[in-house]
Parts: C-alpha cells; sequence; structure tokens
C-alpha cells in the first residue's frame, strides 16, 4: 500500500510554474551546440543564454526563495510582484538576445534597460525584506545577493553600451565579463553554498561558516573593485591583484565547505557537481590573472579571456546550475517524503558516469588538441546536459500533471 502523497503548498505550485524557466534556457544552450554552424554570433549567443537566461532566471527565482526562508518573511499572498519582475527579465533577455543576434543593437539595449529594471526592482525587494527582518545568523547571505545585484547594475549597462559603441571595447568587454561572472553569478554562489552546501551533504553546518562567510563578502567585494578599475584603466597588476584578492575571498567562502565535506562525504549527483564547479572556479581565476599579467594591452587580454571563459563558463556556471537545481527542484516540487526521494533518484541515475564524462571531456577540451578532438569532447559536455534536462522536464511535467 502506498502512502498518500501530500497535496501542493502554494510553494511548490509556485515552483512547478516558474521551474521551467531556466531549463528553457538550458535546452538553448543544447540546440545551440548542435546548430552553431548555421550562426555565425553562436559564441555570443551561448553565453547570453547560459548567464543571462537560465543563471540570471535561476538567481532571482532562488534568491527570493533563500532570502524568504533565512529572514522567516512570511510568505506573500500572491506573487504576482515576484511574477512581474521574472516576466520583465525575460522580455528584456529576449530582446538583447535578439538585438544582439540579429545585429539590432537598439533593441538590443532596450532590452538591458528591462533587465536592469527587474533586477532593480529585485534588489529594492531584497533591501526592503533586510530591513523589516529580525537579526538572523544568515542574513549575510542576503547581503552576498545585494552585492551581486549591484554588480550587475553596473555591469549591464556596459554591456548595452558595447551593442551600439566600439570604441574602448576591450576594456569595456573586460569589465563587463569579470563584473557579470565573479560579481553577478559568483558572488551569489558563493553567498548561497553557505547554508545550501551542508543541506545537500545532509548534515549539519560547521560553526566556522557564518563567520567565514563574513569574512569572505569584504575581500571579494574588493577584489573585484579593483579588478574593474584595473580593466578599465588598463592596469594589469592591478588587475591581477583584483582576482587574488577575489580568489582568497573565494578561498575564504570555501574553507568551510572542504571541512564539511569531510565530516560527511559527497555521495549524489548535486554534491559532486557543485565541488567540480568550486574546483573550476578555482581554476580560472588562476589562469584569468595570469592571462592579465601576461598580456602586454587589453586587446590582447580580451582575446585571451576567450580561454578562461571555457572553464568559467561550462565548468563552474552550468555545473553549479545543474548541481544546484538537482537538489532543490524535488524538494520544491512538493509531494512528500516518498515523491522527494522518487524525484532525486531520477536526477541522481548514473551520476558517477556523468560527473566523470563531463569533467574529463571539459579537461581535454581546455587542453591544445585538435579540432576533431575538441568537436568530440564538446558532444561528451552536451551529453552530460541533456542526461539532466530530460528526468528535470519530466518531474516538472509529471508534477504540474
Amino acid at each position: 500500500m502506498t502512502g498518500t502523497q501530500a497535496p501542493p503548498s502554494p510553494r511548490s505550485r509556485w515552483h512547478r510554474r516558474v521551474g521551467a524557466l531556466p531549463l528553457a534556457y538550458l535546452a538553448g544552450v543544447v540546440a545551440l551546440g548542435f546548430a552553431h554552424p548555421l550562426l555565425p554570433t553562436w559564441r555570443w549567443l551561448a553565453i547570453h543564454l547560459l548567464l543571462l537566461g537560465a543563471a540570471t532566471n535561476a538567481i532571482l527565482i532562488w534568491s527570493a526563495h533563500f532570502t524568504a526562508a533565512l529572514l522567516r518573511v512570511p510568505a506573500p499572498v500572491d506573487r504576482r510582484a515576484e511574477a512581474g519582475r521574472l516576466a520583465a527579465l525575460n522580455v528584456g533577455v529576449a530582446g538583447v538576445l535578439v538585438g544582439g543576434t540579429a545585429d539590432r543593437p537598439w533593441l538590443g539595449v532596450g532590452g538591458a534597460a528591462v533587465v536592469f529594471v527587474a533586477v532593480a526592482a529585485h534588489l529594492a525587494w531584497l533591501a526592503r525584506r533586510v530591513r523589516a527582518a529580525l537579526p538572523a545568523p544568515l542574513t549575510v547571505t542576503v547581503h552576498y545577493y545585494l552585492a551581486a545585484c549591484v554588480a550587475l547594475l553596473t555591469g549591464v549597462p556596459v554591456g548595452a553600451a558595447m551593442l551600439v559603441d566600439g570604441d574602448g571595447r576591450p576594456r569595456l568587454l573586460l569589465f563587463h565579463a569579470h563584473v557579470n561572472l565573479l560579481g553577478w553569478i559568483t558572488l551569489t554562489v558563493l553567498g548561497t553554498l553557505f547554508m545550501l552546501w551542508p543541506t545537500v551533504l545532509r548534515t549539519r553546518m560547521i560553526p566556522d561558516a557564518v563567520p567565514a562567510a563574513r569574512s569572505a563578502l569584504p575581500a571579494s567585494g574588493a577584489g573585484l573593485a579593483l579588478l574593474a578599475v584595473g580593466v578599465l584603466a588598463w592596469w594589469p597588476w592591478l588587475a591581477a591583484g583584483g582576482v587574488a584578492l577575489f580568489g582568497a575571498g573565494v578561498a575564504i567562502a570555501v574553507r568551510p565547505m572542504v571541512a564539511t565535506a569531510g565530516r560527511k562525504a559527497p555521495g549524489s549527483f548535486a554534491a559532486w557537481s557543485i565541488a567540480a564547479a568550486v574546483g573550476w572556479l578555482a581554476v580560472a581565476l588562476g589562469m584569468d590573472a595570469w592571462s592579465l599579467l601576461g598580456t602586454a594591452d587589453p586587446a590582447a587580454a580580451a582575446d585571451r579571456f576567450a580561454v578562461v571563459l571555457v572553464p568559467l563558463l561550462i565548468g563552474f556556471v552550468a555545473q553549479v546550475l545543474v548541481g544546484a537545481l538537482s537538489f532543490l527542484l524535488p524538494v520544491v516540487l512538493g509531494g512528500g517524503p516518498a515523491k522527494v526521494r522518487e524525484r532525486t533518484e531520477a536526477l541522481d541515475r548514473h551520476w558517477p558516469q556523468r560527473v566523470a564524462m563531463g569533467n574529463a571531456a571539459l579537461v581535454v577540451f581546455v587542453l591544445p588538441t585538435p579540432p576533431y578532438v575538441r568537436i568530440l569532447t564538446s558532444l561528451l559536455v552536451l551529453a552530460a546536459l541533456l542526461q539532466f534536462l530530460i528526468p528535470a522536464v519530466r518531474l516538472l511535467l509529471a508534477a504540474r500533471r
């Protein structure tokens, strides 16, 4: 006899509706991976599908979720304001993607403006929640979200300017890429992993986690500011020093994760994906600092940054996103403990093969290899992503039914 499935809560109904947004953009990345010979701007489009589409939607959805949970904010009567922010975000993303791909710069600028408004509204919502909440130990996580929003609001206008004006483009490109990738994406991830990582490992947070979080944010923020000034003024030593200081902040943030893993070893797709993503972040930061120091002018640095993007985008951003969603989606879709276990098992199926194949292929891809080897390894990475997407889409469709 099977147990009775718990009725869906307002939270689970919300995540059943919005959970498809990051998955849809990830599916677009996979489709583009197979169709890229037909699109001259496929690299730009792939980067923005992943970062502006999949990652930014996930950040707005889950930072709101965790902020309400950590600050113990009463559940909203309805989600119209949050739904409006997400709708505006995706209208803006569509404008940016179409404008950048079809060479319609002012359409892209208009889309970037809408994205700016959506994230600014999200920032205002976060700030109001912090002011209204009682003091809580994990309020520091929301401080990371606030800093990440400020970083994106700084980087979006620069990206929009690049669509219509090529003057100073290498410096603007380096500024835009670093502020968005390290500020918007990485700060959000670091702030979330303090409390998510022990939950993924199904163990308690260690006492050092919150003090580490409080120390890591100023170091990372200061490093990002130095890096931004360094690339705009083209002072390579300052920029590389900023990367090093940002990396020190990452090291402070990761130390409790390592200690927690020493108490309870990772044993799931989500845990190993997140762990591998953090490893790739360290690799990318080292490559970035070396690249900045080894170039004489910003144009050469912008060209060399393309090498840093592969481990940063695929190894870190895509992998941490897939790992986090693999853990979170089964939990928030509702249905009771038995249903959560069933969904988790579906997303964990063949996880050692998937983690090993995707990361081994990425290692080979970043090495100097012949073109046919790079094609094969890129197909293996896409296959690993599909092994997450197909069961994740099935879970959402089944939950809606």
